[in-house]
């Protein structure tokens, strides 16, 4: 499934507030036709809004009738409506129903409350604080108003994941012991017997992680580095983890620059490679930050991250010393599978284990992580589809800590 910007002006990949592209399909003929929208549920899912609201905005733009089949998760817009023209006008309701006015997030919720003998409409935004009105002249307030969002308490096993409610989300946290029912995903115990033999032969170089590679990069002189650190000559370059609370969404950032720099600059040896991108990330001042981690992830990796992962290792061991850095990476493979590859979603254990095997993961870090679903990277139906991927993973982990602890016995 296709997956574009929230915000479509914002020209950026690594922008984290993503949803499908709407899609629409023509039914019927003469008087009778109608515009079916598949995938209205998954939209509103991820604008935290019902899929009624935006599916009766069309109508009301359009001037047509809208019919919702919340039960068989069906919704029309009367007469034949083209896909870009339905785009265009999301573009619009997400700016004037989602959107924080103040901040632009659209982590927002919607209220309607009372003022004197009539209503208002308030975007509350969770990312700013602020709270800011909606243009009451539109017609689909009145909709919403008539039909008020339901805020719908968040709980330990209560799914809150029903985009109907207004609020969006998934579950707060996922059940242990479930296994991921992926189509065509190969069962716990056989993914748990791969992962365990391949972990046996994963790549664990990590000679490149005592380099110093804020040296020249140039190719007589990585050569020459390269064979030092082989023979692990050279001393290890200490990375203080760095807090960083700035934004990583917009498209002119340090991190949207690094990330469109490593996608055009795709050649080279693994080694060198890893070298030149710690030097531009040097160059922009975020080599000590952990959300560089989380677009290492997404830009550096292909289909083949397995492989990837043994080959980029060092350049992971050398960034990631922190427990806010291991979060960044996990983050990471959230975007990568959930944005990137939702099709090679059961390779997420392999993956988890990959990272493990360099030492780069700590076992309470991913567990936590494994336990509770989270937006900050993903949306949460998103978040909790990637954890719930990794079940085999943890499993093994809790098995191999359970073995330990007999041995100690």
């Amino acid at each position: 499934m296709a997956v574009v910007n929230i915000r479509r002006d914002v020209d950026d990949k690594f922008y984290r507030y993503r949803m499908p592209l709407l899609t629409t399909k023509i039914e019927g003929k003469g008087n009778g036709i109608k515009t079916v929208i598949p995938n209205m549920s998954d939209v509103a899912r991820a604008l935290s809004r019902p899929p009624t609201y935006t599916t009766k905005f069309f109508g009301c733009e359009l001037g047509a009738q809208t019919t919702f089949d919340e039960k068989n998760d069906r919704y029309i817009v009367n007469g034949q409506h083209d896909a870009n023209r339905l785009r265009e006008l999301l573009d619009v309701f997400i700016d004037k129903f989602v959107l924080c006015k103040s901040c632009k997030n659209p982590e927002t919720e919607l209220i309607v409350q009372k003022l004197g003998r009539t209503e208002e409409i308030i975007r509350d935004c969770k990312a700013c604080g602020e709270r800011t009105d909606i243009d009451m002249r539109y017609r689909l307030t009145t909709f919403i108003v008539k039909n008020p969002p339901v805020k719908i308490k968040k709980g330990k096993n209560k799914n809150t994941g029903d985009a109907a409610g207004g609020v969006g989300g998934a579950d707060s946290t996922v059940e242990r012991g479930e296994s991921p029912k992926q189509d065509g995903a190969e069962s716990d115990d056989e993914l748990t017997k791969k992962i365990k033999a391949e972990a046996a032969v994963l790549n664990t170089d990590t000679a490149l992680a005592k380099e110093d590679w804020s040296a020249d990069t140039s190719a007589e002189a990585v050569k020459q580095r390269t064979a030092k650190a082989l023979e692990g000559n050279l001393a290890a370059m200490v990375i203080n983890g760095g807090d960083d609370e700035g934004s990583d969404d917009d498209a002119h950032s340090p991190y949207a620059q690094l990330g469109k720099w490593i996608e055009e600059n795709p050649d080279g040896d693994a080694k060198a490679r890893s070298i030149a991108i710690y030097k531009k990330a040097e160059e922009l001042g975020i080599e000590k930050k952990h959300k560089t981690i989380t677009v290492l992830v997404q830009a550096l990796f292909t289909a083949d991250i397995i492989k990837e992962i043994g080959n980029y290792g060092a350049l992971f061991v050398k960034m990631v010393n922190s427990e806010k850095h291991q979060k960044a990476l996990l983050g990471g493979v959230e975007r990568f599978f959930g944005f990137s590859h939702p099709d090679k979603i059961a390779e997420v254990p392999k993956v988890l284990m990959a990272f493990y095997q360099i030492d780069i993961l700590d076992e309470e870090v991913v567990t936590q992580w494994g336990t509770h679903v989270s937006k900050k990277y993903v949306d949460k139906d998103t978040s909790k589809k990637v954890r719930k991927a990794s079940e085999p993973f943890l499993k093994w982990l809790a098995e191999a800590d359970d073995d330990d602890d007999d041995d100690d016995e």
